[in-house]
């Protein structure tokens, strides 16, 4: 039986099963740890930093669920490698040494596992070690005092290290640490949610870092700092009444943003809940969003022949990775294994497992510039963006960031490369080209609002082309709306949702309407103005992160220089989907001086004012 198949098979309810599921990720690794145990080897492929610290990555990243085993009891038999592997990677005398550090190096982040060993499991880390070895690696984690961290979730870094250096009564850096938590604060926003950084998005580095690390200052430092763990408890509190409505009943969470490969990382924030004792939901809700999750994941081909896990999201994939992904990085996902922390006897362990609570159909999020909408039927979750004043340079940014919509049922698309529609795989876009066949989407805002379920947003894909949005969010139908001033002229593409293709699919476009049904749902477009044409675009083969082959359905326009409206129905339903014939046009929408008229088949007709 192959790795795969075992944890797919692991039922995930008891506590013993969530620390079998532990070594039936960590076991496949045992062959790739190098002789004195300090580097991970399990890939060749690249990243933005060279091969011996992805080993060290590798090596570090393991220790997130090692640390919550050993801390709850559990046993490893990969433990006595990684204690040899961490005297031997912090000598400096040896040939597996890690290395010296410089500003922003990838190995600070990594230090932070091994400040949480330091904190949780002394008894297995510190204690052991002999005079000679402690100092070695006190003096390797220390230099994490002396260098400089991005300016983002990498600040908690430097304070989980210090406080595992408190812990084990080591000098530490007290004042740099009250300097970052001060940092930290400046990147709350409000309702629960922070911005990775100053004017950072609004993503899974929210819960699964910036929370997460807050929480376990919270619940490890609550003598010394009350009033600091008190504030962060309350935070959390209040983003868990948000961030619930990004996962659906069947454990999916919603695929957005940068870092997906890290993959069941997105129900650590529920983890570090429990653990922390925060009574945001009961335990048997979070138990559910974690185990759930989990079992989601497992069901993925998402590992290799050999059991180890791979880059990509629900399949191994390097086109959507980010250049800091290298063959070690998703094993962070194992900061969703902290329960194990948690003694057998814990209520989290006793509890129920419990469905999610009644949630909205509607859930207005404008920290993170997101309407969630729930399908009652389906349970399909779709967000509603309006997108971002500022970007970053990441890979894929505005694939990740930028799409009018992101679905747990039809994940989005990255490009694969930059000629036509289907190397660019523009689902929920709009792209638009000068006649070359080289498209530009969004990219940054210059204005955005929310108002109830609607979006908008004012955007520049060039300097004499103004394009403003207007998105009525909704499920299974929802409404875009676009003003297009132009001093080109240009060639319009309104890509839908990306339905994942099987053996057998059912696809339909003429006039202003295509529409395209699989085992995986429907999804369908209507042209209400503007468009001239209605086609299906197969993407490149891998641009999708849930599917390997999709279909788009798509609306096409050509523009001369000048003012133009383009608007459109598109539709998205997992499941069955229904057949064509029942994909019925869902709304009609008119132009009337200055106000937009929307008339949907499920409520009150809507007036959007265009000033």
């Amino acid at each position: 039986m192959t790795s795969y198949s075992a944890i797919a098979d692991n039922p995930l309810i008891t506590r013993q099963d969530l620390q079998l599921a532990f070594e039936q990720l960590a076991v496949p690794l045992k062959q790739f740890y190098s002789e004195g145990g300090a580097r991970l080897r399990i890939g060749v492929a690249g990243a933005s930093y060279d091969s011996a610290t992805a080993e060290m990555e590798g090596f570090s990243r393991v220790m997130w669920g090692m640390v919550p085993l050993l801390a709850g009891g559990g046993e490893s038999e990969l433990w006595d490698t990684c204690l040899r592997g961490l005297e031997n990677g912090t000598n400096p005398d040896h040939e597996e040494y890690w290395g010296d550090v410089r500003d922003y190096d990838q190995r600070l982040v990594e230090m932070a596992a091994l400040g949480f060993a330091l904190l949780l499991v002394p008894e297995r880390v510190w204690e052991p070690m002999s005079d000679t070895a402690r100092r070695n690696l006190y003096n390797w984690l220390n230099q994490i005092n002396h260098y400089c961290l991005h300016d983002c979730n990498w600040l908690f870094f430097h304070v989980l290290v210090n406080m595992g250096f408190r812990k084990v009564g080591l000098p530490y850096d007290q004042e740099q640490m009250e300097t970052n938590l001060r940092r930290i604060d400046d990147f709350y926003l409000s309702e629960g949610w922070y911005a990775d950084g100053v004017g950072g998005h609004c993503d899974y580095y929210g819960p699964f870092a910036l929370h997460y690390y807050g929480l376990l200052y919270a619940c490890l430092t609550e003598r010394e700092d009350p009033e600091r763990a008190a504030l962060y408890k309350e935070r959390a509190s209040l983003f868990a009444s948000q961030f619930i409505n990004w996962f659906a009943e069947d454990g999916a969470a919603l695929p957005y943003g940068r870092s997906l490969t890290y993959r069941f990382a997105q129900s650590a924030f529920w983890s570090a809940l429990a653990y922390a004792g925060v009574d945001a939901f009961p335990l048997g809700v979070l138990k559910g969003l974690v185990l759930r999750n989990l079992r989601w994941w497992f069901s993925k081909p998402i590992f290799d022949a050999t059991g180890l896990l791979t880059v990509g999201y629900a399949y191994p994939n390097l086109i959507m990775a980010e250049n800091y992904n290298s063959p070690a990085s998703p094993y962070w996902a194992l900061k969703a294994f902290l329960p194990l922390a948690l003694s057998e006897d814990h209520p989290f362990w006793t509890a129920e497992e419990l469905s999610l609570p009644s949630l909205p159909a509607v859930s207005v999020q404008p920290p993170a510039q997101l309407v969630l909408c729930r399908d009652q039927h389906t349970g399909h979750v779709a967000a509603f963006n309006t997108g971002h004043p500022g970007s970053n340079e990441h890979t894929h940014t505005s694939a990740k960031y930028e799409k009018f919509v992101y679905s747990t049922s039809f994940a989005f698309s990255v490009p694969r490369a930059e000629w036509g529609l289907s190397q660019g795989a523009f689902d929920s876009m709009l792209a638009l080209s000068e006649g070359d066949n080289l498209y530009r989407v969004r990219r940054k805002n210059e204005v955005t609002n929310i108002r109830a379920n609607v979006l908008y947003a004012k955007w520049q894909p060039w300097n004499d082309v103004e394009v403003r949005t207007w998105i009525v969010a909704g499920l299974p139908w929802h409404i875009r709306i676009h003003r297009i001033e132009s001093a080109r002229r240009l060639d319009a593409a309104e890509g839908g949702f990306a339905l994942g293709i099987g053996e057998a699919v059912q696809v339909s476009a003429n006039g202003l309407g295509a529409a395209a049904v699989s085992e995986h749902g429907g999804v369908a477009v209507r042209g209400k103005l503007g468009f001239e044409l209605a086609e299906l675009v197969y993407p490149d083969a891998n641009t999708n992160l849930l599917h390997p082959r999709t279909v788009i359905p798509t609306l096409r326009a050509s523009l001369q220089p000048g003012t133009h409206w383009l608007a459109s129905a598109i539709y998205g339903r997992p499941g069955a989907g229904g057949l064509l014939t029942e994909l019925e046009d869902a709304c009609s929408v008119t132009i009337e001086e200055n106000v937009i008229r929307v008339t949907t088949s499920e409520g009150e007709p809507i007036a959007l004012s265009l000033i």
